[in-house]
């Protein structure tokens, strides 16, 4: 069983950065592909990032691409989120999820870090 804890979230103006984080226990982290998602009020949960169990292969949804970058470091454990020039749009509450490489689905969450951003 994997737990997943997120933070880094909080308040920022349009155009800045935030890093969230995500701290796995109970498993083989590098056995697992990561992803971050992300879901805004009233709207459907939406991919957002994903990194292999390596950290060689990651892939961006459009709509972050070029502003967000995801990364890890096995020996602790930790996927990261570096987010910059961010946009109101952004606004969500964000969650990591894991999925080991032997399933396809994502059956480990995060309870989520909420950031949101002012215009």
């Amino acid at each position: 069983q994997v737990q997943l804890v997120e933070s880094g979230g909080g308040l920022v103006q349009a155009g800045g950065s935030l890093r969230l984080s995500c701290v796995a226990s109970g498993g083989t982290f590098s056995s697992y592909t990561m992803r971050w998602f992300r879901q805004a009020p009233g709207k459907e949960r939406e991919f957002v990032a994903e990194i292999g169990g390596s950290g060689g292969s990651t892939g961006y949804a459009d709509s972050v691409k070029g502003r967000f970058t995801i990364s890890r470091d096995n020996a602790k454990n930790t996927v990261y989120l570096q987010m910059n020039t961010l946009k109101p749009e952004d606004t969500a509450v964000y969650y990591c999820a894991a999925r080991h490489w032997i399933v396809t689905a994502y059956n480990y969450w995060g309870q989520g870090t909420q950031v949101t951003v002012s215009s």
